[in-house]
């Protein structure tokens, strides 16, 4: 049996729920009621948020929250060691995508870095909370304080991680979720994003809006569109995986958390990701000499790895010709390994066994 390097953790729960949403005709119900604003209820309260606005990717909650600024021809300060949908939704809004590099621990956006890199065009900075562990949140508020910088959160890894004792989700105005089928709350598809701050009715409604193509003021006779929107709902299978998956969520957390704690004491590289209790560990990330040769022998040894997706400044679409030292590097060399709340005893043994042996040649 191959370890895979992810696996949705379900059980009998989701396939009852999700047959009974089949069973009921009733898939998806664009105007959000139904499983979709009951899980919307309940991620709330798990974030510990002022209010939620579920989507059906994290790509859409990237783009509805950047969507609630104007960021045309402005710049949006974000990390290139990321998923490249980070990047395209500030072409979407008009913006400029300003790429800084990394801190080479933690792999998120180095806050040195980006405090040279804000100007006076600089309207949004989106920290990307990189395999779960939180950026520096306290020290991104002080940078922007007194501006009118505001800050998106990239919470795509970080369901059930902490900062500062308070829940990702709970910080800033607005932070983005991911429910993709590899992420720590699986579902078919889905995303969301958590409001804070003020005006919190009114930028919801706005959101509720733009996630059905601009549709508001809606009853059984007419409907009307003020504005701009996409096709971006979360139908209803989806919300009622993600209702059950909450149920079980701290005790997925628990166990990343365990295996996480066990490949930073057991596995023998300097470089890997650090142990942080009470992180959601959507992935674990070390570092490695010979990249394509330790996936090679790992996967001929029945254990699934990867690298992670390529640099987005690197891409055509977005090629530049500035140098992020670091984030190259850490390219170069960085590799996925299995951590996930399916994952055996034994297969974690064996996955900390292989990569030590494989490390040591």
């Amino acid at each position: 049996m191959v370890i895979k390097i992810h696996d949705p953790d379900i059980g009998k729960s989701e396939v009852e729920s999700a047959k009974s949403v089949i069973s009921s005709h009733m898939w998806s119900i664009s105007d959000g009621t139904g499983k979709v604003a009951n899980f919307e209820k309940k991620f709330k309260n798990y974030t510990e948020s002022q209010n939620c606005v579920a989507v059906n990717s994290g790509t859409a909650a990237l783009h509805l929250a950047l969507s609630l600024h104007d960021v045309n021809n402005k710049e949006v300060i974000i990390p290139s060691l990321a998923y490249v949908s980070v990047a395209q939704v500030v072409k979407y809004c008009g913006g400029i995508p300003v790429f800084v590099d990394i801190d080479p621990n933690t792999l998120c956006m180095d806050m040195n870095k980006v405090e040279k890199s804000i100007t006076k065009n600089t309207k949004i900075i989106m920290p990307v909370h990189f395999a779960g562990i939180p950026c520096e949140l306290d020290r991104l508020n002080k940078l922007v304080k007194g501006t009118n910088i505001e800050i998106i959160e990239d919470a795509a890894h970080a369901v059930g991680s902490k900062y500062n004792q308070k829940k990702i989700g709970s910080h800033s105005n607005t932070v983005c979720f991911s429910f993709h089928p590899v992420k720590t709350l699986p579902m078919l598809k889905g995303g969301a994003v958590t409001l804070n701050g003020t005006n919190i009715e009114k930028v919801k409604n706005e959101l509720i809006a733009k996630r059905c193509c601009g549709i508001s003021n809606k009853n059984k006779i007419k409907y009307e569109v003020e504005q701009l929107g996409w096709n971006y709902y979360m139908d209803e299978v989806s919300a009622a995986i993600g209702i059950e998956q909450l149920k079980k969520i701290n005790q997925k957390i628990k166990k990343r958390n365990e295996i996480a704690k066990r490949y930073f004491k057991e596995i023998k590289l300097n470089h890997k990701m650090p142990f942080q209790k009470d992180t959601g560990y959507n992935f674990y990330w070390i570092i490695v000499k010979n990249r394509n040769r330790f996936i090679k022998n790992m996967a001929e040894k029945g254990i699934e790895t990867a690298n992670y997706h390529t640099p987005i400044h690197k891409l055509k679409l977005f090629k530049n010709k500035k140098q992020l030292k670091v984030t190259e590097a850490i390219d170069k060399k960085m590799v996925i390994i299995p951590c996930h709340s399916s994952l055996k005893e034994q297969e974690v043994d064996k996955i900390i066994k292989i990569t030590n042996q494989l490390c040591e040649k």
